[in-house]
């Protein structure tokens, strides 16, 4: 670890040239001459707060005598002549270039010796706190995670005051440096699972976590490839994040994202809604009820329907009106797969569309689409309103993730019961909970299919019945 020197020349040539002052616009240097002494400042142009430096500048010019003290020089003159909030000396040359580059400003001295002053002056930009568009609120605070991290650990800290919050801070990426804060509840949080999640974040080894919380999830565990099913549930409402604190859960925060990792993680969170507790429980019972039959209808119903149209003689007279009278120019198994890559591509082009625009286009876009492929005879009337139903009913669930893991699955069973027919069906159910009970996540002792496997009865009832949430 580098030191500095007790030479206030050779500290200057040394943090200009590891700086590269003279090759950054935006890295300032700035020389104050107070009495017999002088100081050198060092920040970034832009991650300061220009009002708050202006008034510590014109105070330190008014200084009239900087006194040599020796090696304490640099601590004394931390807390008697800095009005700031948080300063501290230090002698690590890395901590230094760590803290101007992430937006403190550092301050060297003539007569500091081998000491310096950092000083935390950081501001970051960022929006205000508004309402997630992902995480849409029904009833309740309509604030939402930023891309900054000390706005987001203070939108919990307003909902939690209590000591035993606990904000654990580090610093992952040899290159990026990206702040990262593990919070959990000292006294509700597992112990043994905390450590194996700081275990993890600390043998980190990457350059850079340029996709924020994904990068973090992607480095925190070797995914399969062949298994869609998220990992980790995210969420931008700081108030399911606090609930789950409170529930002994633990909140994993990242600097430039405006989501929150919720851990652990099992297929059942992904229908749960913050929403559901804030209405009375009979009305959040219902609606958690019609997610999860929706959710899985999503998943079977499409399948089920293309098998009993291949085996009529299964088929109860009360349900004959699901047989389509016309099959279609081409088979029902393509007309399926073609929906299911339109209704992607509408998707994605419904992304870069202006925002006037979207709602429109996406809606005359599908009418007119539908209308003209059952004109001309490629698709039947059936195949367009079971894949209406799909498509709307995913948005019953916030996770884009389990939405497409949902499609994937689909489209196998699709081709699994075009091929082997009633076992195909059943082979494919099996792989849907194989994929399910396998998938890898970094929950430690709880598992995927929890509260399911292991088995616990008041977890369970509380997945389909919104109960009230005590303390």
């Amino acid at each position: 670890m580098q030191k500095l020197t007790v030479s206030y020349t050779d500290n200057i040539r040394n943090i200009d040239s590891l700086l590269r002052v003279n090759e950054n616009f935006d890295i300032i240097k700035k020389t104050l001459v107070i009495a017999d002494s002088e100081l050198t400042l060092y920040y970034i142009d832009g991650f300061v707060k220009d009002g708050a430096m202006q008034k510590l500048m014109i105070y330190l010019l008014s200084i009239k005598e900087l006194k040599a003290q020796g090696a304490s020089t640099a601590a004394v003159f931390v807390n008697e002549n800095i009005p700031y909030v948080e300063a501290e000396a230090t002698d690590s040359v890395d901590q230094m270039l760590h803290m101007v580059m992430s937006g403190a400003t550092l301050v060297l001295g003539k007569h500091f010796e081998d000491k310096a002053i950092l000083i935390d002056s950081r501001t970051y930009p960022a929006r205000s706190t508004q309402e997630p568009e992902s995480d849409r609120v029904i009833r309740g605070a309509r604030d939402g995670f930023v891309e900054t991290l000390i706005f987001n650990t203070a939108l919990i800290r307003r909902r939690i005051r209590d000591t035993s919050l606990t904000m654990h801070y580090m610093s992952i990426g040899s290159s990026s440096k990206t702040d990262v804060v593990l919070c959990y509840m000292a006294d509700r949080a597992d112990p043994g699972y905390v450590s194996k999640i700081k275990e993890k974040l600390s043998s980190i080894k990457t350059g850079s976590l340029t996709m924020g919380h994904q990068s973090i999830a992607e480095c925190l565990l070797k995914t399969n490839w062949y298994n869609p099913f998220p990992k980790i549930r995210c969420t931008e409402r700081p108030d399911n994040a606090a609930a789950h604190l409170e529930e002994g859960r633990l909140i994993l925060l990242c600097d430039n994202t405006p989501e929150a990792m919720i851990l652990p993680t099992s297929i059942f969170d992904f229908l749960q809604e913050t929403n559901d507790y804030y209405f009375p429980p009979l009305t959040g019972t219902y609606l958690r009820l019609v997610r999860h039959a929706v959710s899985w209808l999503t998943l079977f119903m499409i399948p089920l329907w293309y098998l009993l149209i291949n085996n009529v003689e299964l088929v109860p007279d009360w349900l004959s009106f699901i047989i389509p009278s016309e099959r279609g120019r081409i088979p029902i198994l393509a007309q399926l797969l073609i929906t299911e890559f339109i209704i992607d591509g509408m998707r994605m082009a419904s992304m870069n569309t202006p925002n006037m625009l979207t709602n429109s286009l996406s809606v005359v876009g599908g009418l007119i689409l539908g209308d003209f492929a059952i004109a001309i005879g490629w698709l039947i009337p059936e195949v367009i309103l079971y894949m209406a139903f799909v498509t709307i009913a995913n948005f019953s669930q916030s996770s884009y993730e389990l939405g497409y893991a949902f499609k994937f699955l689909r489209i196998l069973l699709l081709i699994f019961v075009a091929l082997f027919n009633i076992w195909g069906f059943a082979i494919g159910l099996a792989l849907v909970f194989i994929l399910i009970a396998t998938n890898k996540t970094v929950n430690g002792n709880r598992k995927y299919l929890y509260p399911l496997i292991p088995f616990n009865a008041k977890a369970m009832a509380a997945l389909f019945f919104r109960v009230k949430k005590h303390d």
